[in-house]
């Protein structure tokens, strides 16, 4: 029997594409950088058994599966190699279960992050990780990455709301690792291991996620710097001052220019832009944007607004969200996604201006000011060989900075087929090595997602 006749008869025909046509979509993720190839097939697997009986029977036929959430991905992770199979959980979409009082959610992969937040936010309940694709991004995708967004800097990265996971292995067992108790450490923690593990070790079929009392209703400030070493003081102060805002984010010059732009307002910033929220409610929230206010006023601000309306933070947040739907009108983009010390945040925007200069093209600064996870986006003509070599010369400048900042070359992103050569020097060789032989026992055929966040040492 061939591999497609079994697929199929594994899965039905619906659940089996080969068109060309069709397969083409299911090729790359957001990351032009990455390189892609042709799949054999794509599957849309509906349950864990589903997906069991496809990794089954690509194991003996020896082909590769990657697997893919809804694509959102910015690393190339969830991009097909020639003659794989996709492996696509989008129809694995049941949140199965909502358990109010201990406070936590069981949902498949194919579950739309912002579907899980309104789902949980009826029992008054709150789901935290929200990347800025949270509207059309998948939970298993936000696993595979362990992904990230505007409300780290309080509630932490996608891991820091697993307890348990349910994950098809190289050898179609279904592993269940973790908990539904608050506390737990019998054994090694198997989960933490598969989420951030793009797709290398195992098919995340379920997972039982954390969930927080729903947030007061945030209060909102806004502060403008002329100077980019002001708004960086800032931050660095409210950090000592011992404030966790539930967000704090940073736009500088350039990202600032394009959302006037495309939005059509004014929003009044020179070199750089702060936006915070509280959302500890009333009395407390208020007092918290004081201080943030005297801080950003203290480090040179030329101007502080705090507010409660919600509206009025919502439009704030529009501006920060539509930074890089801005900069398409000026091009394509490549978007970095390095972490530096929150000291060092000023010395990699004045590091961008210089790469900037250096390569002739533009490159946007903004991000989480939070916790030091900044996104320099670099614009070019896509039409160009000039300009994309150019652009990926900047790329790669860029995360040479940050390396050399004393942060590391992604944040929430990952490492996918783009940044392999810096995951090597970030870890170093024993790192690397240890990778490798954690993948070589639970995957010993390197059957998922082979090339993706390292590759196989010399002779397999």
């Amino acid at each position: 029997m061939s591999l497609l006749t079994e697929l199929r008869a594994a899965l039905g025909s619906a659940g089996v594409l080969t068109d060309a046509d069709v397969t083409a979509s299911y090729q790359r993720d957001m990351m032009p950088l990455a390189p892609h190839g042709q799949p054999l097939a794509v599957v849309l697997p509906t349950c864990a058994e589903e997906v069991q009986a496809v990794v089954r029977a690509c194991s003996a036929a020896g082909v590769p599966i990657v697997p893919r959430g809804a694509g959102s991905g910015l690393s190339g992770a969830a991009n097909a190699i020639e003659g794989c199979v996709v492996l696509v959980t989008t129809k694995m979409d049941v949140i199965v279960e909502i358990d109010a009082d201990n406070r936590l959610a069981v949902v498949e992969p194919g579950v739309v992050n912002l579907d899980l937040r309104g789902a949980v936010e009826k029992h008054g309940l709150f789901y935290p990780p929200d990347p800025s694709s949270y509207d059309w991004c998948t939970i298993g995708g936000n696993l595979a990455t362990n992904a990230g967004g505007l409300c780290c800097v309080k509630y932490g990265v996608t891991t820091d709301s697993v307890l348990g996971l349910e994950v098809v292995l190289a050898s179609g067992e279904l592993l269940r690792t973790g908990r539904r108790t608050v506390k737990g450490v019998a054994g090694y923690d198997l989960a933490r291991l598969f989420v951030g593990s793009e797709g290398t070790l195992g098919v995340i079929t379920r997972a039982t996620l954390a969930l927080r009392p729903l947030p007061q209703a945030p209060w909102t400030l806004v502060a403008t710097f002329d100077r980019t070493a002001a708004a960086g003081a800032a931050v660095s102060r409210v950090v000592r001052e011992g404030v966790v805002p539930s967000l704090m984010e940073i736009m500088d010059r350039t990202s600032i220019k394009a959302v006037e732009e495309y939005l059509k307002t004014d929003l009044d910033a020179d070199e750089a832009l702060l936006i915070c929220q509280s959302d500890a409610g009333g009395e407390v929230a208020r007092r918290e944007l004081a201080t943030v206010e005297q801080v950003c006023a203290d480090s040179g601000a030329t101007l502080t607004h705090v507010t409660d309306d919600l509206a009025e933070g919502r439009d704030l947040l529009v501006a920060r969200r539509s930074v890089l739907t801005a900069l398409e009108v000026y091009g394509a983009w490549l978007t970095d996604d390095v972490c530096v010390p929150r000291t060092k945040i000023v010395d990699l925007i004045v590091g961008c201006e210089r790469i900037s200069a250096e390569v002739g093209l533009r490159i946007a600064v903004t991000g989480h000011a939070g916790d030091g996870n900044m996104h320099p986006t670099v614009v070019y003509d896509p039409t160009s060989e000039d300009e994309f070599a150019r652009a990926r010369k900047a790329f790669d400048d860029v995360l040479e900075l940050g390396l050399a900042l004393g942060g590391t070359v992604t944040g929430e992103h990952g490492i996918g087929k783009v940044k392999q050569e810096w995951l090597a020097r970030e870890i170093g060789p024993v790192g690397l090595r240890v990778h490798r032989e954690i993948k070589r026992a639970l995957d010993p055929g390197n059957l998922f997602n082979p090339g993706s966040m390292f590759s196989a040492p010399p002779g397999g």
